[in-house]
């Protein structure tokens, strides 16, 4: 007796078919699965055995089981195949008359029959669709995130029992319909600008910063409000669009870190400074998406930049210009995304206080220098705003007045990314930091009073190719937050104020 079920086998991102084929002959007793299996598949003979017996369903004992997962050459992971390997076999044992061909299985089974949860349901729901799948069979809690596409029935499975009833034409199970939350698009943050003191020039970087996506250095002593700063980035952020969204959902199904059925808030990422390699970029013997993937479309933060191992701080910088990171091993490559905002704070010595007013540096000069070495001029030059954060002083701290609030620099913000969107509309970008050289010449025309400045600055500011095209970019983007179309001068000058100063 021989069966094929539909499953699939996930390699970063994407979806490869699986044919699970179940073959049932009598012969010598044996269950064997083929099909490059790793040790979470070959331990689903003792889940499966159990799963059957302890949800009343005869195990076909005295038979020879082979099961192959096809193709042969791709490597399979996980414990996702249980379920239609065990559907598959109590077809076979109880001879069910079903049609299966246009349906794809997944799910990890447990002990007592019940279906638990697995990673990646959303590529998989979109990897059905793109195939014209009509069926999908999920685990019961993977249900709404899997309804997140449109166009496919998505069958909710508690246990093995219900959906073999339900392919009996006993008890139907009913396809799974989400239900719009409107509180979804609700997001409460916990900080706001308004409760910061003082920092306007800072403040003015980081509105920039999410108005065009650029990287964003902070340099200052001890206690000046950098983290929060970098904290409070995320409130004036636009609120991620419906593509946006699933992109990132998407990354963190993968990745197994999916809390809620579709993420609504840009991710905001913070990792330590004891962070690996791999555990930034992404990979491992199954590779998975890192840090910066995982902060697509929103923050990375990296507190005490020089304090992060160079070795690390150098596989930056590809991402930073491409947007994307690739992962090489030996059955392939993989290709994640990472179109993210750096946000990186320091203090300017190793006691922190080089050119404070109110404290002196205890620094020695060699101390300064490799202090600062730790982060090299090739990542230095693909940060886009180089910003001085002072000491706060206590007229500030006591002040009454508040600052601008996150809400009116967000909708400022938001009004210039809808600028950007309906430039690019025909184009796979969506704001001015992912410009590349054509872009530029297209969008960033300038007149002869803005070369003349950028030809002094290049100058006295010795600047590179890469720096030259990254202050147009500013530009636009500053002229977007004026709601000009054209680049003038003053936005070059004000871009060029955010140039480092040595």
């Amino acid at each position: 007796m021989f069966l094929k079920l539909n499953c699939v086998a996930a390699r970063g991102l994407e979806c490869l078919p699986v044919e699970v084929e179940i073959d049932i002959n009598k012969g010598q007793t044996a269950f064997n699965i083929v099909g490059l299996p790793d040790t979470s598949i070959q331990e689903a003979k003792e889940r499966i055995h159990s799963a059957l017996k302890n949800s009343d369903f005869k195990y076909p004992f005295n038979f020879r089981i082979t099961i192959n997962l096809a193709p042969a050459d791709v490597r399979k992971n996980g414990p996702i195949y249980d379920l239609p390997m065990s559907v598959g076999l109590i077809i076979l044992s109880q001879k069910i008359e079903v049609e299966l061909n246009s349906s794809i299985l997944v799910g990890e089974l447990t002990l007592d029959g019940r279906v638990r949860h697995v990673d990646g349901i959303l590529p998989i729901a979109l990897y059905a669709k793109e195939k014209n799948i009509k069926n999908l069979y999920v685990p019961e809690s993977d249900a709404k995130e899997a309804s997140l596409i449109d166009g496919i029935n998505i069958y909710p499975v508690q246990n093995l029992s219900q959906i073999i009833r339900h392919l009996k034409k006993e008890e139907y199970i009913k396809p799974y319909t989400r239900i719009k939350d409107e509180n979804e698009k609700l997001i409460d943050y916990e900080l706001d600008m308004a409760l910061i003191k003082g920092q306007e020039f800072a403040k003015r970087a980081l509105e920039i910063a999410a108005a065009g996506n650029h990287n964003v250095l902070m340099s200052g002593p001890p206690g000046s409000g950098k983290t929060l700063l970098a904290k409070t980035f995320s409130s004036i952020l636009p609120p991620l669009t419906e593509k946006e969204s699933l992109e990132i959902t998407k990354i963190f199904s993968v990745a197994g870190l999916l809390n809620n059925p579709i993420i609504k808030q840009r991710p905001f990422r913070s990792p330590h400074h004891t962070i690996s390699n791999v555990a930034l970029v992404g990979g491992g013997r199954i590779p998975r998406p890192g840090e910066i993937s995982l902060s697509h479309r929103g923050v990375l933060f990296l507190d005490e930049l020089p304090e992060f191992p160079r070795q690390v701080l150098e596989v930056l910088r590809q991402p930073l210009e491409d947007g994307v990171v690739t992962i090489s091993r030996a059955e392939g490559t993989l290709t994640f995304p990472a179109r993210f905002t750096l946000i990186a704070s320091q203090n300017p010595c190793p006691c922190g206080y080089l050119g404070d007013e109110s404290k002196e540096c205890i620094c020695t000069q060699s101390q300064i220098l490799n202090y600062q070495k730790k982060i090299s001029g090739p990542l230095l030059d693909r940060i886009d705003l180089h910003v001085e954060v002072p000491r706060i002083s206590f007229e500030k701290l006591t002040e009454e007045n508040k600052s601008e609030s996150s809400q009116t620099i967000r909708k400022r913000v938001s009004n210039a990314r809808a600028i950007q969107n309906k430039r690019f509309k025909d184009l796979k970008i969506f704001t001015n930091a992912e410009m590349g050289n054509a872009e530029i010449k297209n969008f960033c025309p300038l007149n002869e009073g803005c070369l003349n400045l950028l030809k002094n600055a290049l100058t006295k500011l010795n600047l590179s190719a890469r720096s030259y095209n990254r202050i147009i970019k500013l530009s636009r983007t500053i002229a977007d937050l004026a709601q000009e179309e054209k680049i003038s001068p003053k936005h070059i000058a004000e871009a060029l104020q955010f140039r480092p100063k040595k």
